[in-house]
């Protein structure tokens, strides 16, 4: 296997983002991912465990608030992939204070790939929360939402749901500005990811799978209806259409949408063992409309995505091997 060029990997210590640093390095790309303390070992720790990470990886400082932070750490880069979020403490107002950093944060980094001479394409990590809350009169399970389908900001300002609002805008604000300065971007909308974390900290994304299993619900519950995709499928996605020339515009990475009813009763069927909820209170109180989601433009690819069982065995099995591993070295 022969070295391929330099990539940054913002946000590298991530869950998704460490799983991408990962699946790259194995490929044979150098990679310099940006973290907010690189000495910080308990939160960086697990990417200087991965193979290659010896020869082929170098962690930096950036900080997406701060313009410019990033523009020694893409300099000399063929690629960019933005998976960063700001890291943002919610004190009084939660729609300025993190729909701003959201979108500020997407658009230093941009911004510092526009000054790189040598940037070929950047990959921005969107969500299906840009494309799926939408009135229920404008959805029909019987025509999916594709990568033309936008978010409606009314909604979710009505129903104050601020994650989906700054993804929406973000991303928006990425198209905006990479259309005036012609730069390459290409955004990946994954709906919800499930799999092992690398981290040693796991995410919320993570710790709300492992307390499904547990017989937790709360979490769950806002969701409703959710799409759900394999971390492997996510990764293999961010790479796939950074390697492809052809490749343009957004693609949904998605395997299947689900109730949360739906979800319980496949988790219940596979692991009876496993105390998996049966009800769930919706706190919002509005019932979670009907819809689907259109992959086709990443299938149209050869793309085949992982099934639920795979994605919660996955799971299951990185909990067991953590837990053998706690009980081995105490």
């Amino acid at each position: 296997m022969g070295e391929k060029g330099l990539v940054c990997v913002t946000g590298a210590a991530g869950f998704l983002a460490s799983w991408l640093v990962k699946r790259l390095l194995l490929a044979g790309y150098r990679v310099r991912g940006t973290v907010r303390d690189p000495e910080d070992r308990e939160k960086v720790g697990h990417l200087w465990e991965l193979e290659g990470a010896a020869e082929r990886l170098e962690l930096v400082k950036a900080d997406l608030m701060v313009e410019g932070s990033f523009d020694e750490a893409v300099r000399g880069c063929e690629g960019v992939f933005h998976t960063a979020s700001p890291v943002v403490l919610v004190k009084s107002d939660p729609k300025a204070e993190i729909l701003d950093p959201a979108i500020s944060g997407t658009l230093n980094v941009l911004k510092s790939c526009k000054k790189n001479p040598t940037t070929r394409r950047v990959v921005l990590t969107s969500s299906t929360s840009a494309v799926r809350v939408r009135p229920q009169t404008e959805l029909d399970p019987a025509e999916p939402l594709d990568e033309t389908s936008w978010s409606s900001v009314d909604l979710c300002e009505r129903l104050q749901i601020w994650y989906p609002l700054a993804k929406l805008l973000s991303e928006k604000a990425a198209w905006k500005f990479a259309e005036e300065n012609e730069l390459d971007l290409v955004t990946v909308l994954p709906s919800f990811i499930v799999g092992p974390s690398l981290p040693r900290r796991p995410c919320k994304t993570v710790s709300d799978v492992v307390g499904l299993l547990k017989g937790e619900a709360d979490a769950f519950a806002w969701y409703g209806r959710m799409g759900y995709v394999h971390i492997d499928d996510v990764v293999s996605c961010h790479v796939l259409v950074y390697e492809a020339d052809a490749a343009a515009g957004r693609y949904i990475c998605n395997a299947a949408v689900l109730t949360n009813c739906q979800l319980a009763a496949r988790l219940a069927q596979r692991y009876p063992w496993l105390p998996t909820p049966t009800r769930f209170e919706n706190p919002l109180g509005v019932e979670s409309p009907s819809y689907e989601l259109d992959t086709s433009k990443l299938t149209s690819m050869g793309f085949k995505f992982r099934g639920i069982e795979e994605m919660f065995d996955d799971v299951i099995g990185s909990v067991e091997e953590l837990s053998q591993r706690k009980n081995t070295s105490s």
